[in-house]
């Protein structure tokens, strides 16, 4: 018989939370009690205790309270117990693993609501706007009920709208938004134009996708730079000729394609130069291997979409169209030679940050998703970030079956046809995720 000596490291943390979250439950009968205006009133009590030397630490149990009695009164909602631990962790600057379906907007409201006390604001963080709308929306209500302000940041606003939305105490944004507003600030000629005014607490949803996934795609904002020369033509007319292992490799997984000593002796000959590795051609280098990565790796109605003559980049992660966007480095212009549309003007970065770089600039940072376990290593790596999975309300009686790995794209789909066919027979519904509608 084996006995488990040490608790792990998971269930000695949520003992501990176990007893924070047992004193905000005893607090309930004494906020229930109070009137509307009564409860109102606890906010301003809450910041003069922290005006008197008080710290978050000391106010969370009446806040975390407070918040609760208010999101039952105007939602209708009220936070479970198992909520309640996860309004902790995300206020302690850690990961909140939680099931889907656990309600992990709602949780949000708790730490939001204690540290906006500060004044200094608080950014809830999702992945696109329509979902940072619809939580700012609900969410919201209960915020203003105990007179708290609440703004958005989205990529259609003025400078003025969002220069208000950021004095908020408390902000709805995207990811995307939240980091070209940073770059927006720095490129300003004074001071008083910058539209956020500081990066103090951070609370972001699908952690694991923007601070994992897509943390080292670098954001960039460009400024007009120098005419297209002609060598785009020139590449992908070269390039058509080629055959793929022979003149050049593509590693599908790494994205990445080389021409290969056949090729290069070709590139030479077609572009009259003597060695395409010499210093003065790397400019040329530059045409080509974009022209390859063009043809041979970015994929139209995938990658990117063609519209009125324009090529428009597509979001890898929510499928929608990035408007104004651009590919960086020549890779945009490649594409347009490829598809037999007027190149562009080339354009030159001004301002650049990868979302990694930029949510480390928080003072604190925090994060929620059902996902965080197999991201754990590279979260307190890069991030310094601990998980915290918290129990589910009511017990499991989903079954979430493991990931099913297939050796090619076309069997992959074969098998998810065959399954749609099988369930469809049964009468089963069926919703199926995929990258674009398309």
């Amino acid at each position: 018989m084996k006995f488990n000596i040490f608790a792990s490291d998971n269930k000695r943390n949520l003992a501990k939370l176990e007893k924070m979250v047992d004193k905000i439950e005893a607090l309930a009968d004494k906020y229930s009690a109070m009137d509307n205006d009564t409860l109102r009133g606890q906010t301003e009590i809450l910041k003069e205790r922290l005006s008197a030397g008080e710290t978050l630490d000391d106010i969370l149990y009446d806040a975390f309270a407070v918040v609760r009695e208010a999101s039952t009164r105007v939602l209708n909602m009220r936070h479970f117990h198992c909520q309640l631990i996860g309004g902790i962790v995300l206020h302690q600057g850690r990961i909140a693993e939680m099931m889907t379906g656990e309600g992990k907007t709602i949780v949000a409201t708790l730490p939001a609501y204690l540290n906006a006390l500060a004044g200094k604001g608080v950014h809830v963080v999702t992945v696109n706007e329509y979902l940072a709308g619809l939580a700012a929306e609900i969410m919201g209500k209960v915020y203003k009920f105990l007179g708290l302000t609440v703004g958005c940041s989205f990529s259609n606003m003025t400078p003025e709208q969002k220069r208000n939305a950021y004095n908020c105490d408390i902000t709805y944004s995207t990811n995307n938004e939240l980091a070209f507003d940073y770059l927006r600030d720095n490129l300003v000629r004074r001071a008083s134009d910058r539209m956020c005014r500081g990066y103090n607490f951070a609370i972001v949803d699908e952690v694991d996708s923007i601070l994992i996934d897509e943390a080292r795609n670098p954001l960039i904002i460009s400024g007009r730079g120098f005419k297209s020369s002609d060598q785009y033509v020139k590449a992908q007319r070269f390039i058509r000729n080629l055959k793929r292992d022979e003149d050049y490799t593509v590693d599908e997984e790494k994205k990445a394609v080389h021409l290969t000593e056949e090729g290069t002796v070709k590139a030479e000959k077609y572009f009259g130069v003597e060695s395409l590795s010499d210093a003065d051609n790397v400019e040329l280098n530059q045409h080509i291997l974009n022209a390859l990565r063009a043809n041979f790796i970015m994929k139209a109605e995938s990658d990117y979409i063609v519209r009125d003559g324009k090529v428009l980049i597509v979001d890898q992660f929510t499928g929608r169209i990035m408007e104004g966007r651009r590919y960086s480095n020549g890779l945009h212009q490649a594409i347009e030679a490829k598809e037999n549309l007027q190149v562009k003007d080339e354009l030159l970065t001004v301002a650049t940050i990868t979302l990694q770089n930029f949510f480390k600039m928080y003072h604190k940072l925090s994060g929620m998703t059902g996902t965080a376990k197999t991201e754990e290593i590279e979260f307190n790596k890069i991030y310094s970030l601990d998980i915290v999975t918290i129990p589910t309300n009511l017990p499991m009686i989903r079954i979430d079956e493991p990931d099913i790995i297939y050796s090619s794209i076309a069997g992959k789909f074969r098998a998810v046809v065959e399954r749609i066919k099988a369930a469809y027979e049964v009468g089963q519904p069926v919703l199926v995720g995929t990258v674009t509608i398309e």
